[in-house]
C-alpha cells in the first residue's frame, strides 16, 4: 500500500520556527453559529475556527437555503424538471457542500420531495437518478432522521421496479430504471412502517416458485430490499427455510448481505421492540395498500422486551441457524482441495440458470464482508470460557509456539476413546467450553484453524484473497463494534458486549495466519494483510508488534529475497501506530529508532518497490512524531530492574544500536515477567533518541546519493527513466517533506547544512527537477532559514551564469538542454524551491528579487531557461497572494513551541485531536505582501505586455527572433497570471447575470430558474471594486485577455508552421486567463479525494471521531476550497471571454493537429466553467463541415463536436438536434478515410445519447408529490409573486415541450428524407435508421412514411438495416398495443397493457388441492362451445409456495370475431400503409430470402420471428394469404438455411395468432400443423434438428400449452410411441429433444403429464442407446425438480409464515428433501444386485445393464446436485451409495468410474440437511469398513476429508471422534497406498479435534511404535511388523503435520526421540519419517526462531540429524539464514 504524501496537506507548511512568525487574530465567528448548541451548528463551529476569514451567519445562509427550496418547489410544481429542477439541485449540492444544517423539518419535507419524484412514473432516467442521489444524501445519518421522524411508502418503488425488472421478448430498450428503484429501496427502506410487513409478505411470498429460479431470485431480491430490519421476528425463520432448500451461490449472497445488517442492527435488543410499531405513527400509506393483521400468538413476549437473541443459540441465530450460516461461509471462501476444486460449491452452476436481467438489480454486498460482519455482531459472552489460549487447560494443554492459532478445546469427555466401542459412551455431556466465552468467536476459531494452510503463500489461489478479506473484515468490524460499545450512548446490554478477554482470543486466532499470508506474492492479499495486522495492532499490539519485529530485523539486517523485504516492510506500515502512538502502545516507541536506521538501504533506485515501501512506512511514522532528541532531565534516572534484554543504546559505539530479538517479551507470556513502567520505558526512548541526529544524516545522504544516480533528464525535464524513477523521486521528496516538518530545530540545522552543502558544491543535470524538491521539502519547514541560506548563493549564482552568457540560445520547443546551461538551472530549481512557503519571509528579499526577474526575463532565451524562469516567477506570487495553511505538524503551533514538548515531546508522539481542540495558522497575504505582488506587475509585467504589443504591430519582421521574443515574453506574463488566482475576487454586476441568462446554454427558460448564486467570502484579498489595486489588477488582467485575442487573430492571419510554439505558448495563456482562478490551484474534487484517502490511511478503526492532526488541516483545507469553488461556479463571460472563445474554436480546427487538440483540450474544460459556450461554438463548427471546406479545418470540427461537452449537448436538445443531425449527415461529401472515421465515432457516441423523445411526464399528477410540494409551500411561505413565477414557469415549459415537439417532427422529417435518398452511403443510412428507430414514440403515433420504411427495409441487403427495421416493427407493435390497450398516461409510460381478455380470478380458499387440480387443469382438454368461461394461464404468478388472492388469466377469444379489431384510431393511417406492404406476396418473398440466407445460425432467430409476430398481432390473418406460398416453399426445401427461414415464419406466425378469432386460429392450425408434422416426423435431420428444437421452444415460451394443443397432442403421441432401442438411435433422439424443448419452457406447467412419462421411461433406463439415456436422465432430474411442492397446511402466506415459525426444523415444510424418486431409488438397489452379476466384464462391459443404468443414474444424480434443488440428492445417494463406490472400482468402464467419482465429490458442494451428515458419513464408513476392495476403500477415505472440511459445522463432536476411530484403524491396512490416504485424512481432520483425541492418539501411536519389533527380514512376520510400526509411524507424522505452524509442548519429543530413531527403518517407514522431516521444516521455516526455543540442544542435535544428517551447527545456520520462498 503505498501512502500518500501527507506533507502535501498543504500547499505550503512550516518549520519549528512557524508560530514564532506574527500570525493575524482569528476570524469572528458569526453569533448565532457561536452560540448555537445544535449537533450541525457546533459541527460547522469546528469549519469556521479552521479557516482564517468569517463565514457568513447561519441565518444569511437559511435563508439562501429558502431560497433554493423554493425554486425547486416551483420547478417541481410547474413540472420543469429539465432544466429548472436540475439546476436547483446543483446549487442544494453545492450550497451542502459549505456544512451549513438543514433543519430537520425542511430535510423530511425535502426528502419527501425527491422521494416521490423519483417514483413517479415516467420520470425520465436522468432526473431519477440525480434525485436518488440528493436524496440518499438527505437520508444518510441515522442522526438525522429515522423511522420516527419520516415515513415512506415502499408500494410506489415496487411497482415501478416490479414492471421493469423482465423484458418481454420483444423489447430491447434496457433501462436503468430497475436499479435505480432498487438502489432508492435500499436506501430509504428503514423509513418504511414495520405495520407494512405483513402486507409486503402476501405480496412477495406468492411470488416465490422454486422450479424458476428467476421468480426465486426476484422475490428474494423484494423480500430483503423492502421487509424493514427492525422487526424481523416474525419473517426470519421462514427466510431461513426458503434459504436452507436452495442452491444458489446468488441467493447465498443476498442473503448474507441482508444477515449481517440484521445483525449488526439488532445488538440493540430495543431496535426489535413489538411497541413500537404501535408508536410509530402510519401515516405513508400508497393507494391500495392495505394492513393485514396476522397472527402471531407465537411471539408472544414478557415485559421488558428482551430484543431478539436466541439464549440457545448464537446472536439472534438459532444453533441451526448458525452452523447453516458457518457452512455457507466456508463455501463461500471456495477454496480448491486436493480433488481440483471438484468439491466447491455447485451454487454458481445453477445459476446459470437465471436470466440476465436479474444482473440489472444492485449488487449484493460482497459475502465476504457479510460473513465477517455476521460473524463479529453474534459475538457475545454467551457460553463457559475456555482456558486461554496457548496457556494450560484443564487437561494439561502444553503451550504452543510464539504466533500460534488457539486450537479448539475439549467439548466434553471420553476417556481413552480408541479403546471403547462408540456405542458405549452413554455419559452425560458437561457444559462446552468456548473460546473467549463466545460461540461465535468459537465458531471462527474453528474456520480459521481449518483454512489456515490456505494462507501460506505455497498453498494460495485464488482463495487466498478472500480469505485475507475476511481476516481484514472480522478485525475491522469488531474494532468497530468495540468501539462502539465504549460511547456512553450504546443500547447494546452489558451482558452481550465484547470483551477483553474475546478482543484477545480474537487476535490471537487470526495472528498465525495473517503472519503467514503477510509474505504471498498477491498484492490484494497483501493490503488486506496490511490492513488486518493495522486494526490487530490496535487491538492488542503487544500480540502484534513483537512477532513483525522478529521477522522485519532479520529480513532487513540480511539480504534475503527481495519479496520478503517488502513484505516486512509493509508490515511495519501496517503497525506503525503501536510503534509511535502512546496511546496505543506505551512500549512499542523504543523500537523505532533502529527499525530507521535498518530501513536507510531501503532507499534505492535500483530497487523502485522497496524504495517506496520504506518511503511510505517513514511518511507513516513522521507524522506521529517529532524527530529529534529529547533532552535528558536532571533528575534521578529510574532504575531499570528488568529491560526484557534490550539494550540501552551506547551513543558512542557508532551508528547502530545493539538489536537483540531474544530479549523481546514473549506476548503470549505476559503474566509471566514484568512489564516496564512507562517511566522505564521513556528513559529507553530518552536514551534511543540521542540517535536521531546519526539516522536523520544517513537519511539525507541516501537521498542525496539516490539523486546523483538518477538517469539523465529528458528533453522536458522529466526523469529520462520514465514513471517509475518519477514516482521513486516524488516518494523520497514526500517522506523528505514530512521529516523535515517533524525535524527539532538543531536536526532541522543539520539537514539544511547538509542541503546546502550538497547544493551548493554539485551541479547535476541529471537531478535539477529532484534538487527542486529537495529544497523545498526543507522550505516547507521553515522558509525563513532556507530562503537565508540560499537566496544570496542563488542570486550571485544565477547573475554569473547569465552574464557569461547561459541560456542565451535562442530556442522555443523542448530539447535537451545545453551543458553550459546546468548550473543556470541547478540554481534556479534551487531558488524556486525556496520559494515554496511563507510569503512573509520572502518580503525581506524583494529589493533582490525584482532585479532578478528583470535580469531574467531579458536574458533567459533558451525554452527551458524562460520557463524556468516563469515558473519562480509564478511561486513567487502564489506564496505572497495565496491563503494557506502555514504548517502540518502533528501537534499545535503552541504546544510544539511550549517547554513541556520540547522536553518531553515523547509523551506527545502519536497524539489524536478533536476537531475543536485543532489550531490552524495560515498565511493570509498582508497589505505589503499584495503590495509587492502588484510591483512586480507594475515594474515587471506592465513592460513586458508593452513588449509583446510592439510584436504585434504591423511591419515588424515575423522570424525566429520574433518567436523566440514572443514566446519568452508571453510565458512571462502567463505565469505571473498564474500566480495570482485568489488575488482579486472577480465581481459579476446584474447586468453580467441577465446578459448570460440571455446566452446560456439552456434554452427557453424563464430567468429566474437559471440558477445564479450570491458570492460568499472565501479569502480574497482584494474584494472591493472601489480598491485602486483591485482596479489596478482587474484592468491589466483585461488587458491581457485583448492582447490574447489580437495575438489570436494575428497568428491565424500569418498561419505558418513556424508559429506552431506561439500558438502553443498562446493557447496555454489562453488557459490560463480563463482558468486559473478561485479553486484552481485547490481543486475542491482534488482535495475530497485526498481528504479520504488520508482519512483512510490514518484510520484506526470505523467511526472514529479523534484522528492525527494532519487530517484536520487537510480539511480545513478542503472546506477552504468549497468556498473557493462555490465562487468559480458562476464565471462572468465579457465580450473578451467570447472573443477568445471565439479564436479557441479556429484553433480547434487549425491545420495542425497538436494545436487542435490543445484548443479542443481547453473548450472542453471551458464549458464546465463558462454558460453558453457550447451554444455560442456550435454554428462556427457546423459551418466548417460544408463542402468544400478544408479536410484538416472539417477534421477539427468533428473532432470538437465528438467532445462528449458538445455532442451531448447538441444531439439531446431536441430544437438542437435537428441541425446537428442535418450538418453530420451533410458529412457524406468528403470521402477521405479518417473523417468518416471520425463521423463513425461521433455518430455512435451521439447515438448513446439520442434517446425516446416522450413527454407524458408532463401529463402525469402524482397526488402524493402535490401534498408534499404544499407542505413545503407552507414552511417557506410562498406569496402571490411566487405563484405568478410558477404560472410563468409552466407557460415557458409547455412552450418549450411545443417546441421540441416541432423540432422532433423536423427531425424526423429531414432523416426519413436522407434515409430514402438513393444518395446516401450505407454507412449513413445505418445511422439514419437507428436514429428514426429511436424518435418512435409511445405518445404521439407513427407516420404511415415511417413506418412503410422500417417494413421495406426489413429486407435490405444490409444485414445491419434488417437488424434495425425489424427492432423498430416490433417497437411500433409494442406501442400501438399500449396505446390502444392503456388506462391511463401511466399505463403508457410503463407499457402496461390492459388486455380486454386478461381478467383476474379470485382464488377460492386455497388448500392443498388448489395447486394439483389447477395444474391439472393445463392437461385438459379445452372446450370452449360448452364452456365459454375456460381461462388460460400463460403465466403462473403465484401457487407453489403460496396464493395470492387473485391470479391472471386469459379468457378465450371469441369464435367469430377477435378481441383486436379496433385498435388505437390515431394509429389507423400507420396500419393502413403497413397492411398495404404485406399483403403483397412479394414483400413475404424478399423477406425470406434473406430469412433463408446462408449463415452460422443452428437455431432461429428471434428478432426474425419477433418482426412476424408483430405483423400478424397488429394485421390479423390479412396477410396470411400472402406468406403461405412462401412459406410453404421453405418449408418443402430440405436445405438448411430454407427450413430455418420457414421455422421462423411459422413461428412468428403462431406467436401472431394468440388473439386471433377462434376460426382464424383453426385455419391456421389446419394449414400448418400437417406441414409441421410432416417436417418433424420425415425431414428433420442433424443438422435442422436444434432449429425445429429451438421453434418449439418459442412456441411453449410462457404459454399455455393449451394454446398449442395440436402440437402438444402430437408430441405426447410420439413421445408414447417411441422405440427407445431402434437401431438407429436418431429417431428416438430426435423425438425427446423435441419432447425436452416442450417440457422445459412449460416447467411447472408440465407436472400433470410428468408421471405418464416417467411410467413410460422407466422401464428404459437401461436403453441400448447412450444418447436416449442422457434424455431420461434429464427428465428424471427435471420431474424431481418440478414436483417439489412445500407443504404449509393452508397454501396462503399467513399460514406459511407462522408454521415457519411453530414447526420443528426437521420438518420439511418446502418439501426439499428427494421424496418424489425415493421408491424408484429403492427399486434400483435391488435391481442392481440382479444386474451386477449379469455384467460382462471385459471389453463389453460397457452394454451391460448394470453399466448403462450406472451411467443414467451418475448422470441423473449429478444435474440434481448443479441444480437449484440440489439438497434432494442426498436422500437419492444414500441408499445407492454402496452402489455408487461399486461403480468407481469399476476398471474396465472408465466412463461409469470417473462418472461415479466425480458425483461423489461434487456431492460434497451441496450442503445436506442437517439430519442427513451422520448417515451420509456412516455410509462412507461403511464402504471403508466393509469393502472387500482396497481401491473402494483408497477412494471413500479423501472423501471422508472433503465432507468433513466442506461441512465441518453441521458434524457433531461425537461423530468428528468416530471419524478418527474409522481412520484410525485404516492405518493398519494391508496396503500401502490406503494407509498413507488414511495418514493424510488423520491430519487434515485432527486440526479441528479435540485436544484430549490428540494427546489420547500421541500416547496410542508411541506406545503401538515401541511394542513392534522387527524380526529378520526372511521371517513370515516381518510383513505384519513392518505394517504395524508402519501405521504407528504414520499416526506420529499425521500428529506433526496437523500443526503445521505451531510447536505443541509434545512435539519435540515426538521429533527426536520417536521419529528419530526410525529414520534408518526399512522402506516405506524411513520414507515416511523423511517426507514428515521435510514437511516440519518447510512450514516452520519462517517461524524457526520462536519455534527453536521449544527445543534442548540435544532435541535440536537431534532434529538436526533427522532433517539433513549434519550436525546441529549446520542445521542451526541452515534455518536461521535459509528463508521459505513465500
Amino acid at each position: 500500500m503505498i501512502l500518500p504524501d501527507l506533507s502535501t496537506l498543504t500547499l505550503h507548511d512550516p518549520g519549528p520556527n512557524a508560530t514564532r512568525r506574527q500570525t493575524p487574530p482569528p476570524p469572528p465567528i458569526p453569533e448565532d453559529i457561536d452560540e448555537g448548541t445544535d449537533r450541525g451548528l457546533v459541527k460547522l463551529k469546528t469549519y469556521a475556527k479552521s479557516i482564517s476569514y468569517s463565514i457568513e451567519p447561519n441565518s444569511k445562509m437559511q435563508k439562501m437555503l429558502d431560497f433554493i427550496l423554493l425554486r425547486i418547489v416551483q420547478c417541481v410544481e410547474a413540472k420543469d424538471y429539465d432544466p429548472g429542477l436540475l439546476q436547483w439541485d446543483s446549487m442544494l449540492t453545492y450550497w451542502s457542500m459549505l456544512k451549513y444544517p438543514i433543519p430537520k423539518e425542511k430535510r423530511i419535507k425535502l426528502a419527501k420531495i425527491y422521494f416521490h419524484i423519483c417514483t413517479t412514473p415516467g420520470m425520465p432516467t436522468h432526473i431519477v437518478a440525480t434525485c436518488a442521489d440528493e436524496l440518499r444524501l438527505l437520508t444518510r445519518s441515522k442522526k438525522k432522521l429515522s423511522v420516527e421522524d419520516m415515513r415512506l411508502p415502499w408500494m410506489p418503488i415496487y411497482k415501478l421496479l416490479s414492471k421493469d425488472l423482465f423484458l418481454t421478448r420483444r423489447q430491447f430498450e434496457i433501462s436503468q430504471t430497475t436499479w435505480y428503484m432498487g438502489y432508492i429501496a435500499e436506501n430509504v427502506r428503514r423509513f418504511f412502517h414495520p405495520a407494512a410487513i405483513d402486507e409486503m409478505l402476501s405480496t412477495f411470498l406468492p411470488m416465490f416458485n422454486g422450479t424458476d429460479l428467476d421468480s426465486v431470485l426476484s422475490s428474494q431480491y423484494y423480500m430483503l430490499t423492502f421487509l424493514p430490519l427492525t422487526h424481523p421476528q416474525s419473517y426470519l425463520p421462514m427466510l431461513f427455510r426458503l434459504w436452507e432448500s436452495l442452491n444458489s451461490y446468488l441467493y447465498d449472497e443476498r442473503m448474507l448481505g441482508f444477515l449481517s445488517r440484521l445483525a449488526e442492527m439488532h445488538v440493540d435488543p430495543t431496535a426489535s421492540d413489538p411497541d413500537l410499531i404501535d408508536q410509530i405513527p402510519d401515516d405513508a400509506r400508497s393507494e391500495g395498500e392495505g394492513r393485514p393483521q396476522w397472527s402471531r400468538d407465537d411471539l408472544k413476549h414478557d415485559k421488558p422486551w428482551p430484543g431478539i437473541f436466541d439464549d440457545k443459540g448464537v446472536g439472534i441465530f438459532s444453533e441451526g441457524q448458525w452452523s447453516f450460516i458457518m457452512c455457507k461461509c466456508l463455501a463461500s471462501m471456495e477454496i480448491s482441495l486436493a480433488d481440483g476444486g471438484g468439491s466447491l460449491t455447485t451454487g454458481p452452476s445453477a445459476d446459470s440458470q437465471a436470466g440476465f436481467e436479474i444482473g440489472r438489480l444492485p449488487k449484493p454486498t460482497w459475502r465476504i464482508a457479510s460473513l465477517a460482519r455476521i460473524i463479529v455482531y453474534s459475538m457475545a459472552p454467551d457460553g463457559m470460557p475456555a482456558p486461554a489460549s496457548n496457556m494450560p487447560t484443564p487437561t494439561g494443554t502444553p503451550f504452543a509456539s510464539g504466533a500460534s492459532t488457539p486450537y479448539l478445546q475439549d467439548g466434553f469427555t471420553l476417556g481413552d476413546y480408541l479403546s471403547a466401542p462408540i456405542h458405549k459412551l452413554g455419559r452425560a455431556k458437561p457444559r462446552p467450553y468456548y473460546v473467549g466465552g463466545s460461540k461465535a468467536l468459537d465458531s471462527l476459531v474453528k474456520l480459521i484453524a481449518s483454512t489456515e494452510s490456505f494462507f501460506h503463500p505455497t498453498n494460495s489461489g485464488a482463495w487466498t484473497a478472500d480469505l485475507s478479506a475476511f481476516i481484514k473484515y472480522i478485525v475491522y468490524d469488531f474494532n468497530k463494534r468495540w468501539h462502539e460499545e465504549q460511547q456512553p450512548d450504546c443500547k447494546t446490554p452489558m451482558n452481550r458486549r465484547l470483551t477483553r478477554a474475546m478482543k484477545r482470543e480474537l487476535v490471537k486466532s487470526l495472528r498465525t495466519v495473517a503472519l503467514l499470508a503477510m509474505f504471498s506474492q498477491d498484492g490484494t492479499t497483501v493490503g488486506n494483510i496490511q490492513s488486518c495486522l493495522k486494526s490487530m495492532s490496535v487491538m492488542e499490539p503487544d500480540l502484534i508488534l513483537y512477532p513483525i519485529l522478529e521477522r522485519a530485523v532479520p529480513s532487513l539486517e540480511a539480504l534475503v529475497e527481495t519479496q520478503r523485504t517488502l513484505a516486512v516492510i509493509k508490515a511495519l506500515g501496517a503497525v506503525a501506530p503501536s510503534l509511535v502512538c502512546r496511546d496505543v502502545y506505551y512500549p512499542g516507541a523504543k523500537h523505532l529508532i533502529p527499525i530507521l536506521q535498518l530501513l536507510i538501504p531501503g532507499i534505492d533506485l535500483n530497487d523502485p518497490s522497496k524504495t517506496l515501501c520504506t518511503t511510505a512506512f517513514l511518511v507513516e511514522i513522521s507524522q506521529y512524531i517529532m524527530i529529534g532528541e529529547v533532552p535528558d532531565d536532571e533528575m534521578e534516572t529510574p532504575t531499570l530492574a528488568n529491560t526484557n534484554g534490550w539494550q540501552i543504546p551506547d551513543k558512542s559505539a557508532g551508528r547502530f544500536p545493539t538489536f537483540e530479538l531474544d530479549g523481546f517479551p514473549e506476548p503470549f507470556e505476559t503474566l509471566e515477567g514484568r512489564r516496564l513502567s512507562n517511566d522505564e520505558e521513556d528513559v529507553l526512548l530518552k536514551d534511543a533518541t540521542g540517535s536521531f541526529a546519526d539516522w536523520v544524516t544517513s537519511f539525507v545522504r541516501r537521498v542525496i546519493q539516490l539523486l546523483e544516480n538518477l538517469p539523465e533528464e529528458g528533453i522536458n525535464g522529466a526523469v529520462a527513466g520514465g514513471t517509475t524513477e518519477v514516482q521513486v523521486v516524488d516518494a523520497v521528496a514526500g517522506a523528505c517533506s514530512q521529516i523535515c516538518v517533524h525535524l527539532s530545530e538543531p536536526l532541522y540545522d543539520l539537514v539544511l547544512n547538509l542541503v546546502y552543502e550538497y547544493a551548493t558544491t554539485n551541479v547535476r543535470s541529471n537531478a535539477v527537477r529532484a534538487i527542486h524538491q529537495l529544497v523545498e521539502c526543507v522550505a516547507n519547514a521553515n522558509p525563513e532559514k532556507t530562503l537565508a541560506k540560499f537566496m544570496p548563493f542563488c542570486l550571485a549564482n544565477i547573475r554569473i551564469e547569465l552574464e557569461n552568457g547561459a541560456s542565451s540560445l535562442r530556442t522555443t520547443s523542448t530539447s535537451t538542454p545545453l551543458p553550459s546551461d546546468a548550473t543556470l538551472h541547478w540554481n534556479l530549481a534551487i531558488l524556486r524551491g525556496a520559494m515554496y512557503n511563507d510569503g512573509k519571509a520572502v518580503l525581506k528579499y524583494k529589493e533582490d528579487l525584482l532585479p532578478l526577474f528583470s535580469l531574467l526575463h531579458n536574458k533567459t532565451l533558451s525554452k527551458r531557461g524562460f520557463s524556468w524562469s516563469g515558473k519562480l516567477l509564478s511561486s513567487t506570487l502564489l506564496t505572497l497572494t495565496h491563503t494557506y495553511p502555514l504548517e502540518n505538524k502533528f501537534v499545535n503551533p503552541d504546544e510544539w513551541e511550549s517547554e513541556d514538548f520540547r522536553r518531553n515531546h515523547h509523551r506527545y508522539w502519536g497524539k489524536l485531536y478533536r476537531p475543536e481542540e485543532v489550531k490552524i495558522s495560515w498565511h493570509v497575504p498582508n497589505d505589503e505582501e499584495i503590495r509587492f505582488a502588484l510591483q512586480i506587475f507594475k515594474d515587471i509585467v506592465e513592460p513586458t505586455m508593452d513588449e509583446l504589443d510592439k510584436l504585434l504591430t504591423e511591419g515588424v519582421v515575423r522570424d525566429a527572433t520574433w518567436r523566440n521574443d514572443f514566446c519568452r515574453h508571453l510565458s512571462f506574463v502567463r505565469n505571473a497570471f498564474s500566480g495570482i488566482p485568489t488575488l482579486a475576487k472577480e465581481i459579476v454586476s446584474e447586468q453580467d447575470i441577465q446578459l448570460s441568462t440571455e446566452t446560456s446554454d439552456i434554452l427557453n427558460e424563464i430567468p429566474e430558474m437559471i440558477a445564479s448564486i450570491e458570492p460568499l467570502n472565501s479569502g480574497f484579498p482584494l474584494t472591493d471594486p472601489t480598491d485602486v489595486r483591485h482596479q489596478y489588477i482587474s484592468s491589466l488582467r483585461g488587458r491581457f485577455g485583448k492582447f490574447l485575442h489580437k495575438a489570436s487573430g494575428s497568428l491565424l492571419r500569418q498561419g505558418e508552421e513556424n508559429t506552431l510554439d506561439a500558438v502553443e505558448m498562446l493557447i496555454r495563456s489562453i488557459r490560463t486567463y480563463m482558468l486559473e482562478y478561485g479553486d484552481s490551484r485547490d481543486s475542491y474534487y482534488l482535495q475530497c479525494d485526498q481528504y479520504s484517502s488520508e482519512r483512510s490511511v490514518t484510520r484506526q478503526y470505523a467511526n472514529q471521531k479523534m484522528w492525527p492532526r494532519a487530517v484536520f488541516v487537510r480539511r480545513a483545507r478542503l472546506y477552504h476550497s468549497a468556498r473557493l469553488r462555490w465562487n468559480s461556479i458562476e464565471r462572468r463571460r465579457g465580450r473578451v471571454e467570447d472573443d477568445l472563445i471565439d479564436d479557441l474554436v479556429q484553433w480547434a480546427m487549425w491545420n495542425y493537429a497538436t494545436i487542435r487538440e490543445s484548443a479542443q483540450s481547453l473548450l472542453e474544460s471551458l464549458c464546465s466553467v463558462f454558460d453558453g459556450l457550447r451554444r455560442r461554438c456550435l454554428p462556427t463548427l457546423y459551418q466548417a463541415l460544408q463542402p468544400g471546406t478544408d479536410d484538416d479545418r472539417m477534421k477539427g470540427a468533428l473532432w470538437t463536436l465528438n467532445c462528449p461537452v458538445f455532442a451531448k449537448y447538441a444531439v439531446s436538445e431536441p430544437t438542437l438536434a435537428t441541425e446537428f443531425i442535418k450538418r453530420l449527415f451533410s458529412c457524406q461529401h468528403n470521402e477521405k478515410p479518417s473523417i468518416q472515421d471520425c463521423v463513425a465515432v461521433m455518430s455512435e457516441n451521439c447515438l448513446n445519447s439520442f434517446v425516446e423523445p416522450c413527454f407524458l411526464i408532463y401529463v402525469i399528477e402524482n397526488p402524493a408529490l402535490n401534498a408534499v410540494l404544499d407542505d413545503m409551500k407552507v414552511a417557506l411561505q410562498c406569496g402571490d409573486a411566487d405563484v405568478n413565477l410558477v404560472s410563468r414557469c409552466r407557460e415557458m415549459r409547455l412552450k418549450r415541450n411545443e417546441l421540441m415537439n416541432k423540432a422532433i417532427k423536423d427531425t424526423t422529417c429531414v432523416i426519413l428524407e436522407i434515409a430514402n435518398s438513393s444518395k446516401t452511403h450505407w454507412r449513413y443510412s445505418i445511422v439514419a435508421i437507428r436514429c428514426l428507430r429511436t424518435l418512435i414514440r409511445r405518445d404521439e403515433p407513427l407516420s404511415p412514411e415511417l413506418a412503410r420504411y422500417f417494413l421495406e427495409k426489413s429486407y435490405d441487403s444490409h444485414p445491419s438495416m434488417r437488424y434495425y427495421a425489424q427492432r423498430a416493427v416490433m417497437k411500433i407493435s409494442r406501442y400501438i398495443k399500449v396505446r390502444t390497450f392503456n388506462h391511463g398516461f401511466v399505463d403508457m409510460v410503463q407499457e402496461q397493457n390492459h388486455n380486454p381478455l386478461r381478467v383476474k380470478v379470485r382464488v377460492q380458499e386455497p388448500s392443498a388441492n388448489t395447486t394439483s387440480d389447477f395444474l391439472e387443469g393445463f392437461k385438459a382438454t379445452l372446450n370452449p362451445d360448452t364452456n365459454p368461461e375456460t381461462f388460460l394461464c400463460d403465466k403462473i404468478t403465484s401457487g407453489w409456495l403460496v396464493w395470492r388472492d387473485t391470479n391472471d388469466v386469459f379468457l378465450l377469444p371469441p369464435k367469430p370475431v377477435g378481441a383486436f379489431q379496433s385498435w388505437d384510431p390515431t394509429s389507423r393511417e400507420t396500419l393502413t400503409a403497413m397492411r398495404e406492404v404485406v399483403k403483397e406476396s412479394t414483400f413475404w418473398t424478399k423477406l425470406s430470402t434473406h430469412f433463408s440466407m446462408e449463415n452460422h445460425q443452428e437455431v432461429i432467430s428471434q428478432d426474425n420471428v419477433s418482426c412476424v409476430k408483430s405483423i400478424f398481432q397488429l394485421l390479423g390473418d390479412d396477410p396470411l394469404d400472402a406468406i403461405k406460398p412462401v412459406a410453404e416453399k421453405l418449408l418443402g426445401d430440405p436445405d438448411k438455411n430454407k427450413q430455418r427461414g420457414g421455422a421462423e415464419l411459422v413461428a412468428g406466425l403462431i406467436g401472431g395468432s394468440k388473439h386471433w378469432p377462434r376460426d382464424a386460429q383453426q385455419r391456421l392450425w389446419d394449414w400448418c400443423m400437417p406441414r409441421i408434422k410432416k417436417i418433424m416426423v420425415h425431414q428433420v435431420k442433424t443438422d435442422t434438428l436444434l432449429i425445429w428444437t429451438s421453434f418449439l421452444e418459442y412456441i411453449f415460451y410462457r404459454k399455455d400449452p393449451r394454446r398449442a394443443q395440436p402440437i402438444v397432442d402430437f408430441l405426447i403421441e410420439e413421445f408414447q410411441l417411441l422405440d427407445y432401442n431402434a437401431e438407429s438411435s436418431f429417431d428416438a433422439v430426435k423425438t425427446l429433444c423435441f419432447f425436452r424443448s416442450f417440457f422445459e419452457e412449460l416447467d411447472w406447467k408440465f407436472s400433470a403429464w410428468i408421471e405418464d412419462v416417467l411410467r413410460r421411461i422407466w422401464p428404459e433406463i437401461g436403453s441400448e442407446h447412450d444418447d436416449v439415456r442422457a434424455y431420461i436422465a434429464e427428465i428424471f432430474a427435471f420431474s424431481d425438480n418440478i414436483k417439489r411442492q412445500p407443504r404449509p397446511s393452508v397454501p396462503i402466506a399467513e399460514v406459511f409464515l407462522k408454521e415457519c415459525r411453530t414447526l420443528p426444523p426437521q420438518y420439511d415444510i418446502m418439501d426439499s428433501r428427494g421424496t418424489f424418486h425415493i421408491s424408484r431409488v429403492h427399486e434400483l438397489v435391488e435391481k442392481f444386485k440382479v444386474w451386477r452379476e449379469e455384467r460382462i466384464p471385459g471389453v463389453r462391459a460397457f452394454q451391460s445393464t448394470y453399466d448403462r443404468v450406472g451411467v443414467t443414474v451418475c448422470k441423473w444424480l449429478f444435474q440434481i446436485v448443479h441444480d437449484p434443488n440440489a439438497i434432494a440428492v442426498y436422500d437419492y445417494v444414500l441408499p445407492l451409495m454402496p452402489e455408487i463406490f461399486r461403480f468407481t472400482e469399476v476398471n474396465d468402464n472408465n466412463e461409469l468410474s470417473s462418472r461415479a467419482s466425480v458425483l461423489l465429490i461434487r456431492m460434497c458442494g451441496v450442503t445436506p440437511p442437517k439430519v442427513l451428515v451422520n448417515p451420509i458419513l456412516d455410509g462412507v464408513f461403511e464402504a471403508i469398513q466393509t469393502s472387500p476392495s482396497w481401491r473402494v476403500r483408497l477412494q471413500a477415505l479423501p472423501l471422508v476429508q472433503v465432507f468433513y472440511f466442506r461441512h465441518m459445522p453441521l458434524i457433531s463432536d461425537i461423530k468428528v471422534v468416530e471419524i478418527l476411530e474409522v481412520i484410525c484403524k485404516c492405518l493398519d491396512d494391508e496396503i500401502i497406498e490406503v494407509r498413507e490416504m488414511a495418514a493424510t485424512t488423520l491430519c487434515g481432520i485432527l486440526r479441528l479435534s479435540p485436544r484430549r483425541s490428540v494427546l489420547t492418539l500421541k500416547d496410542r501411536f508411541v506406545k503401538s511404535a515401541k511394542s513392534v519389533h522387527l524380526p529378520e527380514r526372511g521371517s513370515p512376520n516381518y510383513s505384519v511388523a513392518i505394517r504395524q510400526r508402519h501405521a504407528a509411524i504414520l499416526g506420529i507424522c499425521a500428529l506433526v503435520d496437523s500443526y503445521p505452524y505451531t510447536v505443541e509442548r509434545w512435539m519435540p519429543e515426538l521429533l527426536t526421540n520417536v521419529l528419530a530413531e526410525h529414520t534408518y527403518d526399512p522402506i516405506p517407514i524411513s520414507n515416511t519419517v523423511r517426507k514428515c522431516a521435510r514437511n516440519f521444516k518447510k512450514t516452520h521455516q519462517d517461524t524457526w526462531h520462536e519455534d527453536s526455543k521449544r527445543f534442548d540442544e540435544d532435541q535440536l542435535a537431534a532434529l538436526s540429524t533427522l532433517l539433513t544428517g549434519s550436525s546441529y551447527c549446520t542445521f542451526a545456520d541452515d534455518f536461521a539464514y535459509q528463508t521459505h520462498d513465500s
